[in-house]
């Protein structure tokens, strides 16, 4: 393991199912997150994919992508960590976006993407449980916070299962690969949205009502916000649509 964690990806038939939706897929311009030994970035490029943006964390990595990735034609390689990189340094044009994620940013890279005006499209690859949270539906054991972030901007549809021999070295889990189109984002405060769904699930044992009082919403108002969307006040937090935080969310 590298000293960012890597597990760099080598399996062929993996590397050309996710280069095969990214690429049917494909918007105006095309970013991938943490090229690593460009495993990915090369099928991209047998693909003829061109003015292909990689943002590579790892000095070492983009040193040995900028020594050995031939053709370089048509690739940007830029060394910063994608969390802290501007995106209004790409540009303002349908995007789709690459990547086998690092699996402890995994959540807040995908929330970053999913939030940029122009996403348009992505294939991702995370940990397989964070596969199944993202698309979990309502009641699920795995539904929470992830599911309704996600499902709210985009269309997820599963591309591939990964064993853990398709690393090296191996990780302690399997993993899975997941599609995303961007569809219209509800007309919702998300800075609210994100403090309700987050209060709600803080406490997903409690019924919503105790859980977003616990949270700081006030008695009072939650009682006749969950009054106004039909909602009893036994309703646990896993058992709302995410249409429904949203109706929940304006009547706070």
């Amino acid at each position: 393991m590298q000293k960012y964690g890597q597990h760099f990806l080598i399996d062929s038939s993996i590397i050309t199912q996710i280069v095969d939706a990214a690429y049917l897929l494909r918007a105006k311009n095309m970013v991938e997150i943490g090229p690593g030994k460009g495993a990915l970035t090369r099928e991209l490029l047998a693909h003829g994919v061109k003015d292909l943006t990689a943002v590579e964390i790892d000095p070492d990595m983009v040193a040995y992508l900028q020594k050995n990735l031939q053709p370089m034609e048509g690739v940007n390689i830029i060394q910063e960590n994608f969390l802290k990189f501007d995106l209004a340094r790409l540009p303002s044009v349908p995007t789709t976006f690459v990547s086998n994620l690092p699996y402890i940013d995994a959540a807040e890279i995908l929330d970053k993407v999913l939030a940029w005006p122009y996403f348009k499209t992505a294939v991702f690859m995370f940990q397989k449980e964070q596969a199944q949270k993202i698309r979990a539906k309502v009641g699920d054991e795995l539904y929470g916070p992830l599911s309704i972030f996600s499902q709210l901007r985009a269309r997820i549809n599963p591309i591939c299962k990964v064993g853990r021999g398709c690393f090296a070295p191996p990780p302690k889990v399997e993993s899975a690969v997941l599609a995303f189109e961007k569809i219209p984002a509800p007309d919702v405060d998300w800075d609210k949205l994100y403090r309700v769904v987050t209060a709600a699930f803080l406490h997903r044992r409690k019924t919503l009502f105790n859980a977003l009082v616990l949270g700081g919403f006030e008695k009072e108002k939650v009682a006749v916000a969950l009054e106004k969307c039909g909602l009893k006040s036994t309703i646990r937090p896993e058992e709302i649509t995410p249409a429904q935080y949203i109706a929940l969310v304006c009547c706070l």
